[in-house]
């Protein structure tokens, strides 16, 4: 094992710790040391099962970035980016690192964040619990053995679920705190046992390094067709990101976050974190063979205690339940982690108004708007009285992610589609035939073969009309499609109503993008949606 073990080990971090440290296991090990730690449970078919408890997801509210003099005009502070003090987190540094020297135990993983070895960043991740070790090694890109003994590490993330921040001394917000110092290249998550707050702080890392060097961050799936033709998928959880970008006709890339440089479209990880609730054997056979492999992590998934069999319909630990699988595990995935420049973008949105089409063509300027909106729509939560959606814009397809301005991404965006010629297009996997309650959702057949025409380009030959809210071309009719689902305002029972929720999601839609229109050029401006006036 000592060709694991770096020759620059804690120490030269300025850490120190009486505990054992595990170096850079392999998942058998780490599986078995979470067993034996109680950290989680096999289940009948191999998987890891763990429980996060109270945190089921991301602690946004809780996520701060030292403002000092290299992030205090870079970052886009606001609302997403919160500055802590540079005194703060010495503070919070100090306290870490004597959580770290008394512990009897601790897991080391030396990474990569990026599969294109000139525009990554090395890792060293440090953790309390072996599963949190193993979810790490899983989803970020592993080197080859040869390349540990002589790892130095860009950026040290250390993760203690058993810390307890105190908002007093440390000038968060609550117990839980995730504590990001690009001057001093450290990352402190504590309180929390949520694993992908690790893989997003990654995330955020070369969303914040990448702009400089010319390459586009992305918060997207992506995949090749057979021709090596790359497509990118931008969207928001719950959109179909990683459903659609796992196709078994198509090499899959990544499923979550990409970069775009000159010469490629390149995962930033080497695996997938795919949602398990009501994962469907039918509808998405790749992902649901994973919930039966060996090396599978699985995350607050409901298992029977007697059989040790899943059942992925039963949310009571969380709706947010979770698989993290090597990306091997997909039968189609490619080996590099990388493709060629894309010739398509896919926008996808999950429209519970009902007001979008299935699929539009964007122009360039409408794709650098929509971009900037991120625009999605949940549904109507559980409260007494509350029955319209809910809409949620994210800009970028991943505002928490995004440590500069969205103009920074947005200009990147538009300048390669310039560059590339490349198609973008805007898919509704949301409702149609009303909006949610009283339409249904999208069929995912239909999805996927206007997705197909348009990614082997036989969609670019039909007969488009124009939206009159949105402006972008929407396809009269599509083969092996219902003409009939393709004019969303011709399936609502009642057009009036359609026209006066579409005006609605107009006015959001331009109430979200005033933050933007100072930053973008005229061209984006106009492609603003308009309410029309019906006939």
């Amino acid at each position: 094992m000592s060709d694991r073990i770096p020759a620059t080990g804690l120490e030269a971090q300025g850490i120190s710790t009486r505990a054992a440290l595990h170096w850079n296991l392999g998942t058998a090990r780490l599986v078995e040391a979470a067993i034996q730690r109680g950290e989680g449970e096999l289940a009948a078919e191999g998987p890891l099962v763990v429980k996060t408890g109270a945190h089921t997801g991301r602690s946004a509210q809780d996520k701060f970035i030292v403002k000092d003099a290299e992030t205090a005009d870079t970052v886009w502070w606001g609302k997403t980016n919160k500055a802590m003090e540079p005194a703060h987190f010495a503070a919070l540094k100090a306290d870490f690192l004597a959580a770290l020297a008394d512990k009897d135990d601790l897991y080391v993983q030396d990474l990569y964040g990026g599969s294109q070895p000139s525009h990554r960043v090395r890792v060293r991740v440090i953790n309390e619990l072996a599963w949190h070790n193993l979810f790490i090694r899983t989803m970020l890109v592993r080197p080859e053995v040869s390349e540990l003994k002589g790892f130095e590490a860009d950026y040290t993330i250390i993760d203690l679920p058993s810390f307890r921040a105190d908002p007093a001394r440390h000038g968060c917000r609550s117990e839980t705190v995730i504590a990001v110092n690009f001057t001093e290249k450290l990352i402190l998550i504590g309180g929390t046992l949520y694993g992908g707050e690790m893989k997003k702080s990654v995330f955020g890392l070369l969303n914040y390094l990448l702009p400089p060097k010319g390459v586009m961050p992305m918060h997207c799936s992506a995949n090749m067709g057979a021709d090596g033709s790359t497509a990118v998928f931008f969207g928001l959880s719950g959109t179909g990101k990683t459903t659609l970008s796992a196709d078994a006709s198509r090499t899959l890339i990544g499923d979550d976050e990409h970069g775009w440089s000159d010469t490629a479209v390149f995962n930033f990880e080497g695996g997938c974190y795919a949602k398990m609730i009501r994962l469907s054997p039918e509808a998405e056979p790749e992902i649901y063979a994973t919930t039966k492999r060996f090396g599978t992590v699985l995350e607050n998934v409901v298992m029977d205690e007697e059989t040790r069999t899943l059942d992925l319909d039963d949310a009571t630990l969380a709706e947010n339940s979770r698989a993290a699988y090597p990306i091997g595990f997909i039968p189609n995935a490619s080996k590099e982690n990388m493709g060629g420049v894309p010739t398509n973008i896919v926008m996808l949105t999950a429209d519970a108004y009902g007001v979008l089409p299935p699929i539009a063509k964007m122009t360039p300027d409408q794709a650098m708007y929509h971009f900037l909106s991120g625009y999605t729509a949940r549904v109507a939560g559980t409260e007494i009285g509350v029955t319209d959606p809910d809409a949620t814009f994210s800009t970028c397809f991943g505002a928490p992610f995004m440590p500069r301005h969205p103009s920074v991404y947005g200009n990147l965006l538009k300048e390669r589609i310039a560059k590339g010629g490349v198609d973008c297009w805007l898919v509704n996997t949301g409702w149609t035939g009303g909006k949610y309650g009283v339409g249904s959702r999208m069929p995912i057949k239909a999805t996927r073969a206007l997705l197909n025409a348009a990614l082997d380009g036989s969609l670019n030959d039909a007969e488009f009309r124009t939206d009159p809210n949105f402006g972008f071309k929407v396809p009269v009719s599509v083969p092996g499609v219902d003409a009939a689902i393709l004019d969303p305002r011709a399936t609502w029972a009642n057009p009036a109503e359609y026209d006066a929720t579409a005006a609605r999601l107009v006015d959001l839609f331009n109430e979200n993008f005033a933050q933007f229109a100072d930053h973008v050029d005229e061209g984006v401006r106009q492609s603003a949606p308009k309410v029309s006036q019906p006939a």
